[in-house]
């Protein structure tokens, strides 16, 4: 698959880059991706929920007066809970093969809804969020829910996207499955479409 790269003032360059099949092209696999969200969203929970168990409640001796048949209020009031949340981690475990195909399917799909837009490399000499907003509305993304992936980290880039709501700001290498289907359009950086497929080729081997 080819695509058209563009320039930051939204014109076309008249080059383009091929995205690798065995990345871009591939048949998804829906569990995989189910699988690499689960584990992310769970691994973010803190786990600290916790109630007292009755060893831990205050008190608890001998009743005061017997429950029933004395016309007054039950005296113990309260109590520990039986079988309540305790604290653990929530941590899901998932094989890096599954990862990397997770990803790979995520951007298929992506592919394959033509969700997926080139820009040429760029940075900015200082953080402007106006400036950001600029190459947005000439790629006509304004108010689309865009991960915009860049080969390495840019600060300038990062900062300037930073206070754009619809905008996420990632080094293509480190970009989740969870942030690729979450978002209605990748826009990548010319250069950051090589470091992507280089690191799903590397975590593929290794897996």
């Amino acid at each position: 698959m080819q695509l058209e790269i563009y320039r930051k003032d939204g014109s076309p360059t008249g080059e383009k880059v091929t995205l690798d099949p065995a990345i871009f092209g591939i048949e998804p696999n829906d569990h995989a991706i189910y699988m690499s969200v689960r584990s992310l969203m769970a691994n973010q929970r803190q786990g600290t929920h916790k109630v007292k168990p009755r060893n831990e409640v205050r008190g608890g001796g001998r009743k005061p007066y017997r429950q029933k048949k004395t016309g007054r209020a039950r005296a113990w009031v309260g109590g520990g809970s039986i079988f309540g949340p305790q604290p653990h981690d929530y941590v899901v475990q998932v094989p890096s093969q599954v990862r990397a195909l997770a990803r790979k399917s995520a951007l298929s799909y992506k592919a394959k809804d033509a969700a997926i837009k080139i820009v040429e490399d760029f940075s900015f000499t200082q953080p402007k969020t106006r400036d950001m907003a600029g190459v947005l509305k000439a790629l006509e993304l304004t108010g689309k829910k865009t991960l915009f992936l860049t080969p390495k980290k840019d600060d300038m880039i990062l900062k300037s996207g930073r206070n754009i709501p619809a905008l996420s700001v990632r080094e293509a290498s480190n970009a989740s499955t969870y942030e690729i289907v979450n978002n209605q359009i990748l826009l990548i950086q010319k250069s950051a479409v090589e470091a992507l497929q280089q690191s799903l080729k590397k975590r593929g081997n290794a897996a």
